[in-house]
């Protein structure tokens, strides 16, 4: 069952998944996130509806053509991850028992199953293979030219230019009564 700390994003676009993906939306985290021992923790509410998203691409939003570059990116990561945790050589597709529900994907032999216990994301995040830094080079890229920024925009510079806009945000609302940041 999910309790008070799991953070759903309830969206069928890639666009918000490509901009919460972004090292822009990883450094607002760490940096206002808390902690948990000696490790970081994402908490909604000091990162997630903090977060200036691109203007015009926030998740109460449908996405835009402006984000469609960051869903091209997005979904493409979304598949190199799937095809890398999930192999299809090594899985087979079953009808899910309850209708509405998506096909499960199983191993296709004992063997498979062995081969595909190590493939986890932690794992996948902790080699960094090339493809998968080029996957979020991409998603970055996009989404720093949705803010208007060069890609190679520093993370200082980067959380300052968030900063900016997240404390100009709440005086739009106030202004035009319209919400542009994160809360839905």
């Amino acid at each position: 069952m999910p309790d008070k700390n799991l953070v759903v994003v309830a969206k069928d676009d890639d666009t918000t998944l490509g901009i919460l993906q972004s090292r822009f939306h990883a450094a607002w985290a760490l940096r206002l996130g808390t902690s948990l021992e000696d490790r970081p923790r994402y908490t909604s509410s000091t990162t997630f509806r903090t977060f200036p998203f691109p203007e015009g691409l926030t998740p109460n939003l449908p996405a835009s053509e402006a984000g469609a570059a960051i869903g091209r990116a997005a979904a493409r990561l979304n598949d190199l991850r799937e095809k890398w945790l999930r192999p299809p050589e090594l899985v087979k597709s079953v009808p899910e028992i309850v209708p509405g529900y998506p096909d499960r994907r199983i191993p296709v032999s004992a063997k498979a199953a062995a081969e595909l216990k190590p493939r986890t994301l932690t794992n996948l995040y902790n080699h960094h293979p090339d493809w998968l830094q080029d996957a979020h080079n991409a998603i970055d890229a996009a989404v720093a030219k949705a803010y208007g920024w060069a890609a190679t925009i520093s993370e200082e510079e980067s959380l300052a230019q968030l900063l900016e806009l997240n404390l100009a945000r709440p005086a739009q609302v106030s202004a035009t009564g319209a919400v542009h940041g994160a809360e839905m």
